[in-house]
């Protein structure tokens, strides 16, 4: 199942990765999002980054009817591997977020453009569960997740920008 979304930062793209390669903006994007333990690892390769974070969520985004097959919460890991940045000063990445134990896979990619008024970061990715019959239901579960991890980091992003003005 594909997903896609945008958020409009009023900073440019440099200042946003920053933003987004900041442990304690993961960690605080991480702990918004309802994760109940985060671990943030960040290494820098000239201008690349590359972040892998750990985190043990809450079952709630979890169809009801395959939250006993789970048990009480969930063991991700998400690695955003950025590039350094284009000549136009776009940035890109891949990311891929792994749930231990559940047959579920999110691959895809974000990336950051400059815009007159900043810059955007987009998302655009699919999400796949290996579960037959029941693969649907638990694919719309993890798009809706995606999309409620996305809102947290709008919202976050925005008061960390804001703050650094």
């Amino acid at each position: 199942m594909h997903f896609a979304a945008t958020i409009a930062y009023p900073a440019d793209v440099e200042t946003v990765a920053a933003m987004l390669a900041s442990r304690e903006f993961v960690e605080r994007k991480m702990a918004a999002a309802g994760a109940l333990e985060t671990d943030c690892e960040i290494i820098r390769d000239g201008q690349a980054f590359t972040v892998t974070t750990r985190a043990k969520m809450p079952t709630t985004a979890v169809p009801a009817s395959f939250r006993s097959l789970v048990g009480d919460s969930l063991d991700v890991r998400l690695v955003e591997a950025w590039e350094p940045p284009a000549a136009d000063g776009t940035r890109t990445s891949t990311l891929a977020l792994d749930i231990h134990g559940v047959p579920v896979r999110v691959a895809g990619s974000q990336r950051l453009a400059p815009t007159a008024a900043g810059c955007e970061e987009t998302y655009d990715g699919e999400v796949t569960a290996s579960v037959p019959l029941f693969g649907r239901p638990i694919e719309q579960a993890a798009v809706d997740t995606v999309d409620q991890v996305v809102d947290v980091e709008r919202r976050l992003g925005l008061e960390h920008l804001t703050a650094q003005r």
